[in-house]
């Protein structure tokens, strides 16, 4: 495709900060809003299995917003059908109204050739039988998650539910003790949004436009990260998607913003806090080194004599920069900085600030540091962060 001419220019600071703004980073929090205006404002939250101080869709809210209660995240996500839980970015909560944006996928797992599980023959027609019949059910209640105990080997009833949710006519109504539980689209999904009507351009164009928004700015990688679409998808749609190019200095490469992010400057109060390595500020390498200048790799697959920076570091934003690294873990009451980066003793106030608000968030009465890469920081940041802890 042909790339309009630009008709902003940005510096790469009014980039980073649009971004900033566009995150929920810069500014008041919508505390009215709560943890739902946050994830309908992102428009996706990851989900991982790895939990430290807590799960990935728990820090997600509690970077913006703060103290949040973790039951009251969890009940925000699944009550009252405000969410459902598909393939977008990774496994993302999605915010409901997004469910007919996804029918392209939906149609593209559905014209899939074939699949690396065998179905049995009527374990799919028994499944969906079965939910009918009982409600909302995990894998497990269905007839049994797994044939061994290796992490592959499913059933056929899970084979059956996770094809029918890769279809769309099965949906993950909330996770319980980290299990997926389903129902019936057609009973979970509100009438007025269950429907597949949107052809695939349409299906496109809004997702490309609502990942402009929720990035502020991004460019054509970027914008195709979001929901893990791919180059072509973003071309075909991104002319009509409502999003303007932009030019950013440094950047090397066309960008599109949204045109409400570029209507008033971004001012206010910047967060500082622990960020999850899965946090869509940050999920994209490239796009966080083009904005931050820093580069972060989650190593907690990486095996431990050659870990860097620790098993699950989070990046520390303050300002918004991001000024180091904390690989935090949990031992009792106290929060454990087991591995510490500090990017200079400037760094050292607000990475402080930063572990004694998550160890309160996490009902830790104190907080321990162990290692710290410029030894010499180390004193003063556990000093800080006791002094914060009261």
């Amino acid at each position: 495709m042909t790339t309009p001419r630009p008709g902003t220019a940005l510096s790469a600071d009014e980039a980073r900060r649009i971004a900033l703004r566009a995150q929920g980073f810069l500014g008041s929090p919508d505390r009215r809003g709560g943890v739902r205006g946050v994830l309908r404002h992102l428009g996706a939250v990851q989900l991982d299995t790895i939990s430290v101080l807590a799960r990935s869709h728990e820090l997600i809210p509690y970077a913006r917003l703060g103290a949040v209660g973790r039951r009251t995240v969890e009940q925000a996500y699944w009550t009252d059908t405000h969410a459902f839980e598909y393939w977008s970015h990774a496994a993302c909560i999605l915010p409901v109204e997004e469910w007919p944006h996804f029918a392209f996928r939906r149609r593209a797992y559905r014209d899939r050739p074939h699949w690396s599980h065998d179905l049995p023959d009527g374990v799919y027609e028994q499944v969906i039988k079965q939910l009918r019949a009982e409600g909302p059910l995990t894998a497990t209640e269905l007839g049994g998650a797994k044939r061994t105990s290796e992490w592959w080997d499913w059933s056929g009833a899970k084979v059956a539910v996770e094809r029918a949710l890769m279809y769309g006519e099965v949906v993950c109504v909330e996770r319980r003790g980290w299990k997926r539980v389903y129902d019936l689209a057609e009973r979970a999904i509100p009438q007025a949004l269950l429907h597949d009507d949107l052809d695939d351009t349409e299906c496109l164009r809004r997702l490309v436009r609502l990942a402009g928004q929720s990035l502020g700015v991004g460019t054509r990688a970027d914008i195709a990260d979001y929901h893990r679409l791919k180059g072509e998808q973003v071309d075909a749609v991104i002319a009509d998607s409502g999003l303007v190019p932009v030019s950013v200095e440094g950047w090397g490469k066309p960008a599109w913003a949204d045109p409400a992010a570029l209507a008033t400057p971004p001012r206010g109060r910047h967060r500082t806090t622990l960020l999850s390595p899965f946090d869509s500020l940050i999920w994209e390498r490239a796009r966080t080194e083009r904005i931050f200048g820093f580069t972060h790799r989650l190593e907690a697959y990486v095996p431990k004599p050659k870990r860097v920076h620790g098993y699950f570091a989070m990046p520390v934003l303050a300002g918004g920069r991001l000024v180091g690294r904390v690989d935090p873990a949990r031992e009792g009451r106290t929060l454990v900085a087991r591995q510490v980066t500090l990017d200079g003793p400037k760094a050292v106030p607000a990475v402080a600030q930063a572990l004694a608000e998550a160890a309160s968030w996490v009902d830790c009465a104190d907080v321990r540091v162990e290692r710290v890469q410029a030894p010499e920081l180390r004193e003063p940041l556990a000093r800080e962060a006791a002094r914060l802890m009261g």
